[in-house]
């Protein structure tokens, strides 16, 4: 424990929900929710105008639509948040070199140990710069709290809240937790709430009336011991600046059950590529491979399989993954289905089986072409005779430009709502709605005025998806995005077109 409140834990308010409204004008003092918005999608974030309606991250968003029907429902868009992030980070990077960053909006910072304070009135100060820093980069609000450990510092951020700072000064943490649930110490969920409530204890300071010995008694040596330090205030981990990752795991709910086994399998190899995405984009590679499924009824099954070395090949994890779907049955319907790899390491070793299969294909399809080398005329008449065959084959299966394409059907293109769209005559905007082959876009953009919406054909070539605009204009010369994050495709060829945007004919606008 500090003698001076020299630990910040900073935490942005309804940051995905807080992004989206400073991101389009018309949404800003509106209740707005992200989340999944198929039938069994959930709150991610909702804005504090949301949750006047008594919505809260997790509730199923068909409960969510009941409660507010006319909020905005958006799609999360990681890309914008994770851009939003970086700035934070380096914000606060500027103020210690030990940050350790908890979620993509939330970290603790060690201000002693980057010279940014060392008693009272320096932590205040800091505190409150790196509150008026955040929003002039971003355009977001943080609440911020300063105490002696880190779960004082967590505690006074969500007394904060919103866009407030709350400081708490060491010797006065047993008078502050004392009338607090049970339920504000880390650790303490919904069953050990629970299971301390029928115990007579509600109130942080019951915890400590209790004792220790009572503790152990009810929830065991590690936790209960662990429980009556924080209960009496005390708190010495430190603030790590990094945090090494156990696993990396992807995983997807569908909005109707899978039945068919063949959508099963193909859905996990799917998974097991982004899986492997992730894990190379980290740097490293895993050992074990865990295949998790849940059923039609709620009940989840997890399968692993430990691999003889690290790997990070899609084939390998693919495979794995597909014989531990062979151990569960998926006869009722699966609702949810995930893929990850533990055991990670920071290096990779081939995969002794899948290896000798490549080297064994690659043989085979040596011999064959020498076998081919050696029968020209067989193989010239294997052709001639197949010919029609063939050519028919590839016509229908190809997607070259035969009948399978239904060339004179446009392909419906994707437009999640809440997504930024560029048109090439009306600029930059983002999707309210979509559906029956049309797009509807409100055309606004990060510091304009509310903007007038307009209507497409999904295929209309004019309108195009596009990278989030940054929340905060550029100053002049400079980018308002981090310098790690490279500029797409689509905004490139919106600098261009800029000059050509522009005008207010609405001749191609509504179908």
């Amino acid at each position: 424990m500090r003698a001076a409140p020299t630990i910040l834990h900073l935490d942005m308010d309804a940051f995905f929900a807080a992004a989206e409204q400073a991101a389009k004008p018309s949404l800003r003092g509106k209740p707005v929710v992200v989340g999944g918005l198929g039938p069994r999608g959930v709150v991610s974030t909702a804005s504090y105008e949301a949750r006047r309606f008594r919505m809260h991250s997790a509730m199923p968003m068909g409960q969510a639509r009941r409660l507010a029907p006319n909020a905005a429902y958006l799609v999360p868009r990681f890309s914008l948040y994770r851009a939003v992030s970086e700035q934070v980070m380096e914000l606060l990077g500027r103020l210690s070199p030990l940050v350790e960053p908890l979620s993509l909006d939330e970290a603790f910072v060690d201000l002693e140990a980057g010279g940014s304070a060392d008693d009272t009135a320096s932590a205040l100060v800091a505190g409150e710069r790196l509150r008026a820093d955040i929003r002039a980069v971003t355009g977001l609000s943080g609440s911020v709290g300063l105490a002696g450990s880190k779960m004082l510092a967590k505690i006074g951020s969500e007394q904060a809240k919103p866009d407030g700072l709350v400081l708490i000064e060491p010797g006065t943490e047993r008078a502050l937790l004392g009338p607090m649930s049970v339920r504000t110490l880390p650790g303490v969920g919904p069953a050990t709430g629970d299971h301390l409530r029928r115990a007579g204890m509600t109130t942080v300071a019951d915890l400590a009336e209790a004792g220790e010995d009572e503790l152990v008694r009810l929830l065991g040596r590690a936790h209960g011991a662990s429980l009556y330090r924080m209960a009496l205030g005390l708190d010495d981990r430190a603030v790590v600046s990094e945090r090494d990752a156990k696993s990396v795991s992807v995983e997807d709910t569908f909005d109707v059950d899978l039945h068919d086994r063949v959508r099963v399998r193909t859905e996990v190899d799917r998974l097991a590529d982004r899986c492997v995405e992730r894990l190379r984009a980290a740097g490293r590679s895993g050992r074990t491979v865990v295949l998790k499924v849940r059923r039609y009824d709620f009940s989840t099954l997890t399968r692993s399989e430990t691999l003889r070395g690290p790997t990070d090949d899609p084939r390998v994890v693919r495979e794995a993954a597909g014989r531990l779907l062979e151990s569960v049955d998926t006869t009722g319907g699966v609702r949810l289905l995930g893929v990850g790899v533990t055991g990670l390491a920071d290096f990779t070793q081939e995969d002794l089986f899948a290896q000798a299969a490549a080297d064994e294909s690659a043989a085979a399809a040596q011999a064959s072409a020498d076998e081919e080398a050696r029968e020209p005329a067989s193989a010239e008449r294997a052709v001639g005779e197949g010919a029609a065959d063939s050519s028919a084959a590839t016509w229908a299966g190809s997607g070259d430009g035969g009948p399978a394409e239904a060339p004179d059907v446009p392909a419906e293109r994707r437009f999640p709502a809440g997504h930024d769209v560029r048109h090439r005559e009306f600029g930059a905007g983002w999707v309210q709605g979509s559906g029956l082959r049309r797009v509807t876009v409100r055309f606004e953009e990060p510091g304009s005025a509310p903007g007038r919406v307009r209507t497409f054909w999904a295929d209309d070539p004019d309108l195009e998806l596009s990278e989030p605009l940054p929340l905060v204009p550029a100053v002049a010369g400079q980018s308002s995005w981090p310098a790690s994050r490279p500029k797409s495709r689509s905004e490139s060829r919106s600098d261009s077109e800029a000059g050509r945007s522009g005008g207010s004919g609405s001749g191609r606008a509504r179908p």
